[in-house]
């Protein structure tokens, strides 16, 4: 039998023993895997086409607009400093670090987009003197500038379902050194591979071996997406099989450039608490605080070490191996010359840097970001919110808050024993444009929970009384701050069938006193008279016509306070007088951006008419008194009467309710101080409230309150008739009145008669 015979028998036999595994093997790839391989292309094409992720929307703080005047200390523009990420360098030529010698800073601020467009990176110098800005330039040329905008701080990330901090860039937004930097270390031969590589595997299982430790992986690029988009961490062989098709075919049917972007975007990098960081660009900003194309060599080789396992390397936790994997990596950019001898040289001596103080932005802020969260209801769902990387931009003020919580628990330290079991609520917001720069809903500050500030409705006391005057001071023809005004008993007819005989609480009635003066001393008696004789009815409508949503108590007790307001109420109310007499509506928003930075939504304020101004700056005369010579006086025996301070103290019934309301010309701050459970706190407005307020005042940069002149005219007028006087008289006082409603009557004091008299004589 020939050689060729005896093959073909083999043949034969070979087939007749294999036949029916190798027919039934055909069968099971042509009636599962083929339908199958066609599924898994169907899922590819689904996840790949509309290739999209839940990103988180991030929340901003107003960013610090710099100018040669702006009221600012050095304490306060650190805490904007610290609230941004910046770090203090000697340098300060990183973008994200500042220099501080005395008053004098110099601050590489980093690129940002805003509402208004990109801001590029600069250096500027800031000089503060007095309590301001004394000097603003460029800290490179030299030159002065008018105005700077700071970075805006982030605040609070708004995260969906998947708890995935990521921000979305496009492959020509990467670093050229990051993109060939990732394939060297990671996938030597990506642009050649159909999704598996072979070689690769088996040249990593050498270095490994070689080195005694993972220093390559054998996946692909493609390979590593697979697993994160679309296959869990097991290692079994249908896993592993998966993998490999699932690579396969993307391969097949998407580019490179699509991959690799996706790639970018998807791979995981390192963790903080319950929040996941995906993608190189939230990498750079978690690790480093700065954008993804402002890194140098040495940050990126950090980012691409951190592939191969970002516990394990995680620079906070295990600096030294983070700084070996660094430096490995930058060794595999020099020889594959993605970088010269030289610049590697320089980037393995650098430290690791703000690296190894990696953190996400801490959401705090809980009452600011409730209200936030409120108002963005009114455009946008939450799924949005939570899901579509809105850059969402507000108008706290981080120095503001920072100090506003401080002030709390400094007097609270001064108040002492009285303060147990006792809560606070703060709202602080810009005099003249009703932004809401800070918001405290509780002592425990960070705590998420009942905000206050918001929602507990108390009773506001005496903070009504500048109403009830202002009312009736918009009828200048009637009444004037030198209006007299009846401080005597009064007794009413309940419909219960009681008597409401309120009282003083000095116990003592005055007779009759200056109108100026009721509120100054915050005489209940004088109050409500003066309420009965304008109506109760108008007192009650002018309340209503701010939009509370609140019920406003229709009764006489009304003119002393017996209506429930939060703070934020309150600070709508007060708002009005401390934007002369325009109604302003408070607002936590500036604006919304999309994902790609493009404008969605701006909020602008458009103030009301101002249709009693004039009253509203006679009210105003009238509450700086109160903190001249009143219920505030302890402002001026604070050290703070420069400001000249509008305010009015408030307490409620068996002193359950502390309160203060006062602004400066720049700030309004409303401070309120009781029990959860109702209970007496033993304090005063004068002893709780205004005790935060005077701690706030005496560190946050503000300007003090000039009351405009326009509308008004100052006349001499006697301290007891109201009468207009003459200066020289030793009760007499200068007040402003509505111009063209100064007192007609005369009365002249006998110093003055016995002095005509003896000057005629002579």
């Amino acid at each position: 039998m020939s050689l060729a015979s005896s093959s073909l028998s083999a043949l034969r036999l070979a087939w007749r023993a294999l036949r029916i595994p190798f027919l039934l093997g055909a069968g099971l790839v042509l009636g599962f895997g083929v339908p199958y391989t066609l599924w898994l292309d169907r899922e590819v094409r689904s996840r790949f086409d509309d290739l999209s992720w839940q990103t988180p929307s991030r929340v901003y703080a107003r960013p610090l607009q710099l100018a040669p005047g702006l009221p600012l200390s050095a304490e306060a523009l650190q805490l904007e400093l610290a609230a941004a990420r910046y770090g203090e360098d000697a340098q300060a030529r990183t973008p994200g670090t500042f220099r501080r010698d005395g008053t004098r800073f110099t601050i590489a601020r980093r690129g940002f987009v805003y509402l208004d467009g990109r801001e590029r990176e600069k250096r500027i110098a800031v000089t503060l003197e007095g309590g301001r800005v004394a000097g603003l330039a460029d800290a490179d040329s030299g030159a002065a500038l008018a105005s700077v905008r700071l970075e805006p701080a982030r605040i609070a990330t708004l995260y969906g379902a998947q708890q995935e901090d990521r921000r979305l860039v496009r492959l020509g937004e990467v670093p050229p050194l990051l993109v060939g930097g990732l394939q060297a270390v990671e996938d030597r031969d990506f642009k050649n591979h159909h999704g598996i590589d072979p070689g690769a595997i088996a040249r990593a299982a050498w270095a490994n071996l070689a080195a005694g430790q993972v220093v390559q992986g054998g996946s692909t690029l493609t390979q590593q997406l697979v697993k994160n988009l679309f296959l869990d961490r097991g290692q079994t062989l249908a896993r592993k099989l998966n993998e490999a098709l699932l690579s396969l075919l993307i391969e097949a049917r998407y580019d490179k450039s699509r991959i690799l972007e996706a790639y970018l975007n998807e791979v995981f990098l390192g963790q903080q608490g319950g929040q996941a960081v995906h993608g190189f660009a939230a990498a750079s900003e978690f690790y480093f605080g700065r954008e993804l194309r402002a890194l140098g060599p040495a940050e990126i080789a950090l980012l691409v070490g951190l592939v191969q396992g970002p516990s394990l390397y995680d620079p906070r936790r295990n600096p030294e191996r983070a700084l070996a994997r660094r430096n490995l990596v930058l060794t595999q950019f020099r020889d594959t010359g993605l970088i010269d001898a030289a610049t590697h040289a320089q980037a393995v001596k650098q430290p690791l840097g703000t690296a190894a103080r990696a953190s996400l932005p801490r959401d705090r802020y809980p009452a600011f970001l409730e209200l936030v969260r409120r108002q963005l209801r009114q455009d946008y769902p939450d799924t949005e919110l939570d899901s579509a990387g809105l850059a969402i931009h507000t108008t706290l003020a981080p120095s503001t808050q920072a100090l506003a919580e401080d002030a709390v628990q400094r007097a609270f330290a001064a108040i002492g024993k009285r303060g147990e079991a006792v809560e606070a609520a703060v709202v602080v917001t810009g005099a003249g444009d009703g932004e809401v720069q800070a918001m405290i809903g509780s002592r425990d500050v960070d705590a998420p929970g009942f905000n206050r500030a918001l929602d507990a409705l108390r009773p506001i006391g005496s903070l009504v009384k500048p109403f009830v005057n202002l009312v009736a001071l918009a009828q200048p023809q009637r009444y004037s701050l030198a209006t007299l005004i009846d401080d005597s008993e009064v007794d009413l007819p309940q419909r219960d069938g009681s008597r409401w005989r309120p009282q003083n609480d000095d116990r003592q009635v005055h007779g009759e006193v200056l109108l100026v003066d009721a509120l100054a001393n915050s005489w209940n008696l004088a109050t409500v008279h003066l309420g009965l004789r304008i109506g109760v009815e108008r007192v009650r409508g002018f309340l209503d016509s701010f939009n509370l949503g609140r019920p406003i108590n229709p009764n006489p007790s009304l003119l002393l306070g017996a209506v429930e307001l939060s703070p934020f109420d309150v600070a709508r109310l007060y708002q009005y007088l401390a934007a002369d007499g325009h109604a302003v509506p408070l607002r936590a928003l500036r604006g919304v951006l999309d994902a790609q930075g493009r404008p969605l939504t701006r909020y602008a304020v458009k103030p009301g008419s101002g249709d009693y101004t004039t009253a509203a700056r006679l009210v105003t005369y009238a509450m700086q008194q109160v903190a001249l010579r009143g219920t505030a006086r302890a402002i001026g025996e604070a050290g703070l009467s420069h400001l000249q301070a509008a305010g009015k103290t408030g307490t409620s019934d068996t002193q359950r309710d502390s309160w203060f309301a006062g602004f400066t010309g720049s700030h309004l701050a409303v401070a309120w101080v009781g029990r959860d459970d109702n209970k007496p706190t033993a304090l005063f407005g004068s002893t709780g409230a205004l005790r935060v307020w005077i701690e706030l005042m005496k560190r946050l940069p503000t300007t003090p309150l000039a009351l405009p002149q326009d509308g008004l005219e100052r006349v001499w007028v006697g301290g007891a008739s109201g009468k207009r006087s003459d200066a020289a008289c030793s009760d007499a006082r200068e007040l402003p009145f509505a111009a063209g409603y100064a007192p007609t009557d005369e009365e002249h004091c006998p110093l003055d008669q016995l002095r005509r008299f003896f000057g005629a004589g002579g």
